[in-house]
Formats: C-alpha cells, structure tokens, sequence
C-alpha cells in the first residue's frame, strides 16, 4: 500500500514531467519560426470612427519578400530570431535587417509603449507570468518597439501564442500618419503545416494622459511565412555571418540599457538622423562608438 508522501511526489513527478513535456512543445513551435521564408505582408483598414468627414483610411497594403529567420540565441529560457530581408536582384540580392524576436519563460521585466517614443518599465510577480513566454520585438536598430506574456497553446493539432499589447506606429503608417499615436495590437502567431501565420487585429488609437483612449480605426494584418529550402536565403545567412560580430555588440549596450529598470525615452533623431541610419553605417563598427552612439539617443 503506498503511503501520502510516495502519492504526493509521485503527483508531483507526473506534473513536472508534463510541464517539461509542455515546454519543449513551446520551444519547438518558436524555433519552427527559423529559416527561409517567402513572406507575404497584409494590411487594410477595416472600420474608421473618425467624425472627420474628410478622414481618409491607410490605403490597403500587399507586399512580399524573402526573409531570412536567424536563430541567435537558443537556451532553455530563452529563443532569439533575427530576422533579414532579402531583396533585389536574386542573382546579386541586397540584405536589409529587419525585425528581431526574442522569447524569454517566465520572464518578469517589461517595457510597455506609452506613445512619445517613451516605454515604461513594469515588474510583474513570477505568478502572473507562471508557464508564459514574453515575446519582445525590436526595431531594425534593436531598440526597442512591443512586448506581451502570454502562453502558447498546443490543442487539436494546432500551436499559436496570442496576446495585445500597446505598439508604437508600424513603420508603413509613422511616416504618413499624424492623426493617432499608438497601436494596440492583437498578435496570434500560428505555426502551420507550411510555415507560420502573423494574424493581427490591431486598433489605431489617440491616447493622451488623463484622457478616454479614442479609437480612430480598426485595422487586419495577416502576414504569411511560406517555408522554402533554407539555400534561397543563402546570401542573407551569410551576411548575417559577417556582421553578426557588430550586431551582438549593439545588443550587448541595449541589455545594459534595458537592465536599468527604468522608465525608457528615445531621441527620434541625433545630428538629425535616425538611430539606424546611425548604425546601419559603417562608421560604427566598434564597441566604443556603437555605445557612445546609442547613448546619445537617451534621454536623461
């Protein structure tokens, strides 16, 4: 006859080995978001509430592209994709970075958008975010740009992880639109039989301090990512080999500056140019420069 204790450790065997099982689950759907992908990009304006007679909605957007998912970081807590754009003339193709993924378990430092170019830093307790993974998603220039928790779900076949969370503008919509300030975004990434889906219902929003947010609109993105044979991106992932030894410097300054635990305040230009335009340079090359130059885009 078994005793309480022996029941009790082995309940606790059993749901260890479940929430191992679930993990390694969790873990290969985000990597399943590596390699060559021909990518098709998505947007039209759904519904507008403006009371402007003269409002006129984002044009609807399709574009495509070959992207290039590089995994640079693979740990137990935490998955790191960059990704490249691979564009031009497939004979002599021209490399652009693009966005970077990182997922991190459990993890418990967030910096939310709170429009200005301004992300304020929250703590959340490791209860609130017990068996979730943070994605957080920079700009091109690894600054930062949107981060939400949530736990991926693995049922009927199917694997997505959804969550919304407040964004700056997207990059199609910050250089023609004056008329909101942020984004909410409703993100569901979907891992399919063919690659992976970025479903987003997104609602473009006025929001000032002490005030009822406005919705301006309502916004559809879905963008899909069509695995192809990984020798299509060939001469991104060998770009990437060059200029990884850069790029890790840049993200080594961005940790020591995310380490800060405070609320975060971007300049938008310096000597009147953009941070990436900055470090898409090669003027910036060494650890010194690249950090004196990111820091200068802080404000104090």
């Amino acid at each position: 006859m078994k005793t309480i204790p022996s029941i009790v450790f082995g309940i606790f065997s059993i749901l260890t080995l479940s929430a191992q099982n679930k993990k390694t689950k969790d873990i290969d759907a985000i990597k399943s978001m590596c390699g060559c992908f021909e990518v098709t990009f998505n947007f039209a304006e759904t519904f507008q509430y403006s009371k402007d007679s003269l409002y006129k909605p984002s044009k609807t957007k399709t574009d495509k592209g070959l992207e290039w998912a590089q995994l640079i970081v693979d740990e137990k807590d935490k998955v790191s994709i960059q990704h490249l754009l691979q564009v031009g003339n497939p004979s002599d193709p021209h490399i652009v970075k693009h966005w970077r993924q990182d997922w991190i378990y459990e993890n418990t430092d967030f910096y939310m958008f709170n429009t200005n170019n301004t992300w304020k830093y929250e703590n959340k307790t490791k209860s609130a975010v017990e068996g979730q993974w943070t994605q957080k998603v920079y700009q091109v220039d690894d600054s930062p740009r949107y981060e939400g928790s949530a736990t991926w779900v693995h049922v009927d076949g199917k694997s997505f992880w959804e969550n919304t969370t407040n964004a700056p503008l997207p990059r199609r919509e910050y250089t023609k639109r004056s008329d909101y300030n942020l984004t909410v975004r409703g993100n569901r990434h979907e891992i399919t039989s063919k690659g992976w889906v970025h479903d987003q219902d997104n609602d473009k929003v006025i929001h000032e301090e002490g005030k009822e947010p406005i919705v301006l609109a309502k916004e559809k993105g879905y963008n899909t990512y069509i695995k192809v044979d990984d020798t299509r991106c060939k001469a991104a992932a060998d770009w990437w080999v060059k200029h990884q030894e850069k790029w890790a410097l840049v993200r080594s300054k961005w940790d020591d500056i995310y380490g800060r635990n405070t609320t975060l305040s971007l300049e938008a230009k310096v000597d009147n140019k953009a941070l990436y335009k900055h470090l898409f340079s090669d003027d910036y090359t060494q650890k010194n420069d690249i950090a004196k130059v990111i820091e200068s885009f802080v404000k104090k």
